[in-house]
């Protein structure tokens, strides 16, 4: 017995080396994984229906596969129990998982719109706030060009009132260097008239005495 059930084994681990692959516990509730391929061998672990169990081995004859669980332990359950597919209640869990995201998918996809045209908004006000920005901008550039050009006109202007300014200032200088000559010219008028006046009364006194000598003498003579 004890050397059939070593044969069993190490063809079990042979042919689970060559072949491995997945079955699911059956829609019964429990079945027992065991250390042997008989109902004498100790129970393992109690497999709860839908339990995925990798296969490392089958054993016709005895109508036990050895598996291993996903926590990694190992034994032989009976093969009848094992199946392809997961059982009734998995799939039907797993189809109302899946119908629950299917019957999210709508509100989510409406949330997203709805963050979507929230983002559209918000990217329109920030574009129509950057053309206001923009216009405002242009405007001070051209009222600063504006002011520039002014400051530009003023400066000439006030190059152009310099130049006339001096040009004035040297026409007044020699307006006044004119004057300055004619009161000369006139003061100098003056003084030789005067000295004419003079000189005429210093003639007139001496030539008026003899006159008038003359004019006696000539009386005197007719006498």
């Amino acid at each position: 017995m004890m050397k059939r059930a070593v044969v069993t084994l190490l063809m079990l681990a042979l042919a689970g080396a060559a072949h491995a692959d997945t079955r699911y516990v059956t829609d019964e509730l429990e079945i027992t994984l065991r250390q042997g391929e008989s109902t004498g061998h100790k129970i393992v672990s109690m497999l709860k229906s839908g339990t995925p169990l990798e296969v490392l081995g089958s054993n016709k004859s005895t109508g036990y596969s050895r598996v291993r669980t996903p926590e990694g332990k190992e034994g032989f359950a009976l093969s009848r129990y094992l199946q392809e597919e997961p059982g009734a209640r998995e799939q039907l869990a797993a189809l109302k998982e899946r119908l629950a995201v299917v019957e999210s998918e709508p509100a989510r996809l409406t949330t997203e719109l709805e963050a979507v045209q929230d983002e559209h908004v918000r990217l329109q006000q920030s574009h129509e706030e950057t053309v206001q920005a923009k216009e405002t901008l242009e405007q001070e550039l051209a009222g600063i060009r504006q002011t520039a050009a002014n400051a530009i006109n003023i400066a000439n202007e006030r190059t152009d009132l310099q130049k006339r300014v001096a040009a004035l200032s040297r026409k007044v200088a020699d307006l006044e260097q004119e004057n300055r000559e004619l009161a000369n010219e006139e003061a100098q008028d003056w003084f030789i008239i005067g000295a004419g006046v003079a000189i005429g009364g210093i003639v007139l006194g001496l030539i008026l005495p003899n006159l008038r000598m003359r004019r006696r003498k000539t009386s005197w003579d007719t006498l």
